[in-house]
């Protein structure tokens, strides 16, 4: 795996509360990171979101299905299992109890890279159906 492939695949574990890694190592200072549940645009900012993580879920795992390196992008697709052990709290009056569910999410991760650190990261998943999981 080469240095670029495994600062992506660091950068997930952190992301979905499976790791502790320096954010710093990993993302440029100006750091464009966005997902349908998150839009940060500074190394603060996503280390802020990445460590604002709720204890809804736990014995999370990122297994990567596959993970091509292209000039300077690194595409990633992963699948998320989590179990949800912990409340998951939208705003002040909305949120789901814990449910015990075995819940997962497949998604997929481009990430563009200044030298060997992580530029932008635009993540894909349906949300959607994983909510559905809890509530179904």
């Amino acid at each position: 795996m080469s240095a670029r492939q495994d600062a992506l695949v660091r950068a997930l574990i952190v992301a979905f509360g499976a790791g502790t890694d320096d954010l710093g190592e990993l993302f440029t200072d100006d750091a464009l990171v966005w997902s349908p549940n998150m839009y940060a645009t500074s190394l603060a900012e996503v280390t802020e979101a990445f460590g604002d993580r709720e204890d809804a879920f736990s014995n999370q795992t990122v297994t990567l299905r596959s993970i091509d390196e292209i000039g300077n992008k690194v595409v990633a697709e992963w699948r998320l299992d989590a179990d949800h052990t912990g409340r998951l709290v939208f705003d002040d009056e909305n949120w789901i109890e814990p449910t015990g569910t075995h819940v997962y999410m497949g998604g997929v991760s481009i990430a563009e890279y200044s030298g060997d650190k992580i530029r932008t990261v635009r993540t894909y998943f349906d949300d959607l159906a994983f909510l559905e999981q809890l509530v179904g």
